[in-house]
């Protein structure tokens, strides 16, 4: 799975195509030897892909600060999360398309420059408008650069041997990246500064930009705009924007104001937009026909939930432990140690339980587990709870339950895809954990933010109002995730799916 995590239908499209004996793409020099500057290339587009991963969680725990220099509302702090990640998912897989039309190193090299400068933005952000719309502009880089960098990894190490050591050492700085940027938002925001978790990207950046060419030859790729589909890009990532915008007034305004009903049909309708535009493309972003199998379809929909729990997890437990608990940004980051040992556990745990029980019975408890941890803080936190009994054992079942549910839901997304689908199958389950911690976390943003606005009309103080908020938000997660483990088990189990594949490394 990791190999086309990031890469989409591209890298199938380019596998066969691509076969010259150049560097950048066979990894050997024109006389056949392997190119010497291979590995130097990997560690620079590794170096790459580790700052995105990071900056996907960086901002978490800078949020509450953030919010206090910028006097940014909970719904403003949604969108500095939700900006870069709806942009980066709903442009993954044209930016792979376009690595493959205008060629890998310039789409990398473009990529990356536009997300050096949406950070430099970021960082001297005067207000949240303009800090949102830089984020905008580092999701557009990640979406440009990480589909383009991955090509060329997969497409460089032609030995078996090599490729499975490089997309390991890929994968192995992407999932560290996580708990780094957990870390490093704690670290950074407590001793220099939450402007310095966006700033901090600038040398990588530099860096990446002065090598690559160097190491990276460059090939042109198969030039034109020719079965791009453009309209089917910008109608999800706005339609999804526009749905985004209109769940987040409802948690303030209501249902029942323009504020939300004009961005809420806005985006049903250029969602619908986009269904017709897949169905008529001649070279969809995602083919119809890929969702003709249920078990794709409910594993990919489940996929939306646990992304969306996660996100709300992170979201909602870090301005609880800041605005209310009182911690400082170090001490949360160190906080969520645990979380993400516990998760790195489920993720092993996984591997063992998917060969002996099946996808069905493990993705569906580990959402059970994730659901009982949510269930768990929702009923416990309070103006006066603590970390050791009241969030704690509720990020250990939470982060454990994601970690085994993951790598089950990727085997059934990828339930009965051939070769030819199989790029196709794992970029889009990559868009859907992207998108889906964007529209979650705005759902469950905005059910924390109109519970708060009730308890604050009837009475409450500011921390049980906020506390009130965080205890709906986390029932109604929970509640999803038991839906999603029902959906997938029972889909997964009918369809006889269990043990097609072999358990996602």
């Amino acid at each position: 799975m990791d190999e086309d995590t990031r890469s989409g239908e591209p890298v199938r499209d380019t596998t066969v195509r691509d076969t010259t004996a150049t560097a950048d793409v066979t990894g050997t020099t024109g006389d056949g030897a392997a190119d010497p500057r291979r590995w130097r290339a990997l560690a620079v587009l590794a170096m790459v892909q580790f700052m995105f991963t990071v900056d996907s969680s960086i901002v978490n725990v800078a949020l509450p600060s953030l919010q206090r220099d910028l006097g940014a509302s909970t719904a403003d702090l949604a969108w500095v999360v939700n900006a870069y990640v709806v942009t980066a998912g709903g442009l993954l897989l044209l930016g792979g398309r376009l690595a493959d039309l205008w060629g890998r190193r310039r789409m990398f090299l473009l990529g990356t420059a536009i997300f050096a400068l949406a950070s430099l933005a970021s960082g001297v952000a005067a207000n949240t408008g303009m800090l949102v719309a830089s984020r905008f502009g580092q999701g557009l880089g990640e979406a440009l650069a990480a589909p383009a960098a991955l090509s060329i990894i997969v497409l460089t190490f032609r030995d078996g041997r090599e490729k499975a050591r490089a997309l390991a050492i890929w994968g192995g700085l992407s999932g560290l990246g996580a708990t780094v940027g957990v870390l490093l938002s704690g670290a950074l925001t407590e001793l220099a500064g939450w402007r310095w978790i966006f700033l901090i990207n600038l040398p990588v950046a530099a860096v990446a930009l002065l090598l690559a060419p160097r190491l990276v030859k460059a090939r042109p790729g198969s030039g034109g705009g020719r079965g791009v589909d453009w309209a089917g890009a910008v109608l999800v990532t706005t339609g999804l924007i526009a749905l985004i915008s209109a769940l987040l007034s409802a948690g303030h305004r209501g249902w029942g104001t323009s504020a939300t009903l004009i961005p809420l049909g806005a985006g049903l309708a250029a969602l619908a937009a986009f269904l017709v535009v897949q169905a008529r493309a001649a070279s969809p972003l995602v083919p119809p026909r890929f969702f003709a199998s249920r078990v794709r379809l409910s594993a990919n929909l489940a996929t939306v939930t646990l992304a969306s729990g996660m996100a709300a997890t992170m979201f909602l437990l870090t301005l609880y432990m800041q605005n209310v608990l009182g911690y400082r940004p170090l001490a949360t980051g160190l906080a969520y140690l645990p979380f993400c040992v516990a998760f790195l556990g489920g993720l092993m745990v996984s591997t063992v339980l998917t060969d002996r029980l099946g996808t069905a019975l493990t993705s569906g408890a580990g959402l059970v587990l994730s659901a009982a941890g949510m269930l768990y803080v929702a009923l416990r936190m309070s103006v006066a709870g603590g970390y050791a009994v009241d969030v704690l054992p509720a990020m250990v079942m939470i982060a454990a339950g994601l970690g085994i549910a993951f790598p089950a839901l990727q085997n059934a997304a990828l339930h009965g895809v051939t070769d030819e689908d199989a790029g196709l199958g794992s970029g889009v389950q990559t868009t859907m954990q992207q998108l889906g911690s964007a529209l979650g976390l705005a759902v469950f943003a905005a059910i924390a933010i109109g519970r708060t606005g009730a308890a604050l009309e009837a009475g409450d103080s500011s921390s049980a109002a906020a506390v009130s908020g965080y205890r709906w938000a986390f029932l109604a997660a929970a509640g999803a995730l038991v839906l999603a483990s029902v959906l997938v088990s029972a889909t997964v189990w009918r369809a006889g799916a269990d043990r097609t594949r072999k358990p996602a490394a």
